[in-house]
């Protein structure tokens, strides 16, 4: 991490939050509160459901168990210090606290950006090479997505930390936010910051847009595809795209109004923060599992076995290599009208004739 600016003589920051009112604050520290509880709840389901249901085992759902530990991950960095200011009535940061939220924000949102792209990347061969897409999908290009996310977003805060730790400050110190960023950050120091909003704007902003565009263009042109191909599974690939660009716009859209333009203090800033940092994490796994209907059969049958740990369903009984739950013949299954081997597959199957 880069060094302070030795002629830096703020020692803390004010954070004036949504409310000096302790009333105002005492409904926010509970509303946010269940929010946060909420985000645990769903994506801890989304990812103890992965773990422990074996023909969840796919490429789809070990990233979608990854994005939600990065959904705890991000609305961790930002709600846990909120909750704090509200419930204690302490709106000052010092300035290394600062700084080092800064760094896991961007860290852990640029990851998530990042993981998007991963996912689309998935889509795209599940729907273009069926055939292949366990060949192509296999452990180690699954476990490479999620680490080229991880250093994707490493990568993009570790320049905006070295950016932001250059400038001097010296008063004032307050900040109309309620965690530490560089939009609001960059707007106290004590010198002339054009070029360092530049260089942020550009690694954050274009790079932000740049992806969403990537990302608007990939699932058009998935979705083309699954239009022109009929197969029993159409409807669910639709549902399956559908929510990842759902959560894409979620992600991306209020980042972007942030990002996207030189860095000015508005008050609807905090409305975007707010859906960006806590609302999006809390609603991404809602939005994957009420449209996923494997998700949620499994979620059931799983909250249905947690007292009868040795009963094995029959519909699971039986069920090898080339052998749908049906008991038709096959060596090759379509799920979500993609076509692979059925022990990889965690959807309803539909058995095709080979030869």
């Amino acid at each position: 991490m880069a060094m302070k600016n030795p002629n830096t003589t703020v020692t803390e920051f004010i954070l004036l939050g949504f409310s000096q009112n302790p009333k105002i604050q005492s409904i926010l520290f509970f509303i946010f509160l269940t929010i946060y509880i909420t985000t645990w709840l769903g994506n801890l389901t989304v990812i103890m459901t992965v773990i422990y249901t074996p023909h969840l085992h796919t490429p789809m759902y070990f990233l979608l168990a990854n994005l939600a530990l990065i959904d705890i991950s991000d609305s961790t960095v930002t709600a846990l210090r909120t909750l704090w200011s509200l419930i204690s009535h302490t709106n000052s940061i010092s300035y290394d606290w600062c700084i080092t939220q800064i760094f896991f924000f961007h860290f852990i949102a640029g990851a998530v950006d990042f993981f998007l792209v991963m996912m689309a990347i998935d889509r795209y061969i599940a729907i273009y090479r069926p055939l292949q897409y366990l060949l192509i999908m296999n452990q180690s290009v699954c476990i490479g997505l999620v680490a080229g996310a991880w250093l994707g977003g490493f990568a993009h805060s570790i320049v905006q930390i070295t950016l932001i730790a250059q400038l001097p400050f010296c008063g004032p110190n307050i900040l109309n936010n309620f965690y530490c960023d560089v939009s609001q950050l960059i707007k106290l120091a004590c010198t002339d910051t054009y070029i360092t909003e530049l260089l942020m704007v550009s690694n954050g902003g274009l790079l932000l847009t740049l992806m969403f565009c990537i990302l608007l263009v990939s699932y058009s042109v998935i979705l083309v595809k699954i239009r022109t191909h009929v197969t029993e599974g159409k409807r669910k690939a639709l549902s399956t795209c559908a929510a990842q660009i759902i959560v894409i716009c979620l992600n991306f859209v209020p980042a972007m109004f942030i990002y996207d333009r030189p860095f000015q203090v508005f008050q609807v800033d905090k409305v975007a923060s707010v859906l960006y940092t806590l609302i999006t994490p809390m609603l991404n796994p809602m939005i994957f599992t009420l449209r996923n209907t494997e998700m949620k059969n499994t979620i059931r049958k799983l909250r249905d076995r947690l007292g009868e740990p040795d009963r094995v369903p029959l519909s699971e009984q039986n069920v090898g290599v080339g052998r749908s739950k049906t008991g038709c013949q096959a060596d090759v299954c379509v799920n979500d009208g993609e076509a692979a081997p059925y022990q990889f597959q965690g959807l309803t199957h539909h058995c095709l004739k080979v030869g």
